[in-house]
């Protein structure tokens, strides 16, 4: 008889955005999309909570291991192609947003031990999924960085969370306001990851880690992760809420369309003429004016002419 709370064979799962394998004692989690450098869509979020809920509940696993496919990127964070379509729908991002919150309380509340293996650049979210594991070990040729400030969105889904408990606050501060791309070798001596090694070993590295942490003792092992998470879920819990709700309507700004539409356009955002506006928060002015000739109210403080009637205002 089929017991409800084992793990099932990889083989049973008919993902398309990861690949899941089980081998022993070990899983491994892909992000592979790797044309767009494993960037996460929502689809791919809720593959990534099914496959770590069958982590969770397979006995025979004691690690699992996330990585990226190919050797361009572990892992990039949002696709920003699937955000534009939140511009028009900021409603859908909060439904977004539920998707990787989920995925991140699986990943950080498995039970089990997980070492991102960063066989590539680990950006943005990314990061925020290497921040989620317990260990990482890194190939020597990548880098991490944060990227909210400057492409118009703020890293709190684990970034603002989490990087003050693992390199310090002023670290922390300079990874989030400069988003400056951070080598290997800094990331090892900030502690932002375990290992560094040359990219060809870093298969037998993840592997020889993998086997240390399946010689010790599940229950134990468990509850020692419980208690070390302590400060992470004290703070996510009074966080991360409010970050769902504040990106959702933040949205609509248009901080956020500048900085989204200069990333698709492959340039930087107008700084200058974003602290330059009189009226930041809105597109042409706050909605308050209202048309003398047809009534229409709500109309943006900027504009000239009346958007329902044609007239002059």
């Amino acid at each position: 008889m089929t017991r409800p709370y084992s793990g099932l064979p990889a083989s049973d799962f008919n993902f398309q955005y990861i690949r899941y394998e089980k081998s022993g004692y070990r899983a491994t989690l892909t992000f592979n999309r790797p044309e767009v450098f494993n960037c996460v869509c929502g689809p791919m979020l809720r593959e990534i909570s099914e496959a770590l809920r069958d982590v969770s509940y397979d006995d025979a696993l004691a690690v699992l291991v996330l990585t990226g496919a190919g050797e361009r990127a572990f892992c990039t964070g949002a696709d920003l192609k699937e955000q534009q379509t939140f511009l028009e729908r900021p409603r859908d991002y909060y439904k977004w947003m539920a998707d990787f919150i989920e995925c991140h309380d699986r990943l950080r509340n498995l039970g089990k031990i997980s070492i991102a293996r960063l066989n590539g650049i680990v950006v943005g979210g990314g990061n925020e999924f290497n921040l989620s594991c317990d260990l990482a070990i890194a190939a020597d040729d990548i880098y991490i960085r944060q990227v909210g400030a400057s492409h118009g969105s703020v890293a709190a889904a684990g970034a603002t969370q989490f990087l003050p408990l693992i390199v310090g606050d002023r670290r922390a501060r300079e990874i989030l306001f400069l988003n400056e791309e951070i080598p290997a070798a800094k990331a090892l001596d900030w502690g932002l990851v375990n290992q560094v090694v040359p990219r060809a070993q870093l298969d037998s590295a993840v592997d020889a880690l993998a086997e240390k942490l399946y010689r010790k003792l599940p229950e134990a092992t468990r509850y020692t992760k419980q208690q070390l998470n302590t400060w992470r879920d004290f703070i996510w819990g009074i966080t991360i809420g409010h970050a769902r709700d504040w990106l959702t309507i933040h949205n609509t700004a248009p901080e956020t369309h500048a900085g989204e539409r200069a990333f698709g356009e492959k340039r930087k955002p107008d700084y200058d003429a974003l602290r330059a506006a009189e009226h930041p928060e809105y597109f042409w002015g706050a909605p308050f004016k209202a048309c003398p000739h047809c009534g229409a109210q709500n109309l943006p403080g900027d504009f000239k002419f009346c958007g329902n009637c044609g007239k002059a205002l």
